[in-house]
């Protein structure tokens, strides 16, 4: 049973809406990216997304794309993400997932990738840009150094499309609660409880809804139709605010023990 398993079976137990909090890696820079995951995990996020900063995103909005060209102006590349991941992963309980595109992993080499992403201590990776029909070389290197394959749902995914990702992939379902970009939102989409139910009829796997949510009211809506809410340009937002600010991991762990109050 892998980190990821072991985390949504403990919710489960608990009857707790899990948090899946999203930072992006290398922002403000690595160093500082360091602190700011481990305040999230002091904060109780119950998994981590690391995102890996790159120069073409398709699905992030204008806070995430910045935080990612500050990342990338400070020198951040996918080896001194997993560098980070290695450096943070003995002092963090949350188990730790990759969200990347497939460029960067491409450019590396799919098995090498899987292969250092394992030594780095990532449990799990979500690749934006290859979805569950074209990706078998992608997803058999991970399965075979026992990473967790993520998958991203839309409101606009078909049921086909529900059970390869719920058949090929590994602890958890990334459900889209809207079309679009990252980014904040007042209100939890009407569409969140609409795709959890498509879901939960094709499957009993985790899912986790994201896009939009950014307090606690919307991390209790989530937990009324999945089992975690992922919460990403907020959580952003905060470190871009707090980036000179000598306090920041105490600013980003206050904000992250909020979400879960």
């Amino acid at each position: 049973m892998s980190r990821i398993d072991e985390t949504f079976a403990r919710l489960r137990a608990e009857g707790r809406t899990g948090l899946v909090a999203y930072v992006t890696a290398g922002d403000p820079d690595l160093a500082r990216s360091a602190e700011v995951v481990r305040a999230v995990d002091r904060g109780g996020a119950d998994i981590i997304e690391l995102g890996v900063p790159f120069s073409d995103p398709l699905a992030d909005g204008p806070v995430i794309q910045r935080a990612a060209e500050r990342a990338l102006a400070a020198g951040t590349t996918l080896r001194g993400v997993l560098e980070l991941a290695a450096r943070v992963r003995g002092g963090v309980r949350a188990p730790l997932v990759l969200f990347t595109y497939a460029n960067p992993i491409v450019r590396m080499g799919v098995t090498p990738f899987a292969k250092a992403a394992k030594a780095s201590g990532i449990d799990g990776v979500l690749v934006l840009d290859v979805p569950p029909e074209e990706g078998a070389e992608t997803y058999a290197a991970f399965d075979a150094e026992g990473l967790d394959t993520i998958f991203l749902l839309s409101p606009t995914t078909s049921v086909d499309r529900i059970r390869r990702a719920a058949t090929l992939g590994r602890g958890f379902l990334y459900g889209i609660s809207r079309l679009g970009v990252t980014g904040a939102r007042a209100d939890v989409a009407d569409s969140a409880e609409s795709l959890a139910a498509r879901v939960r009829a094709e499957t009993d796997r985790p899912l986790a809804l994201g896009f939009g949510f950014s307090r606690p009211e919307h991390v209790r809506a989530a937990g009324a139709w999945a089992d975690a809410a992922v919460v990403g340009s907020a959580l952003v937002q905060v470190v871009a605010d707090q980036a000179d600010n000598p306090d920041l991991g105490g600013e980003v762990e206050r904000y992250v023990r909020w979400l879960r109050s």
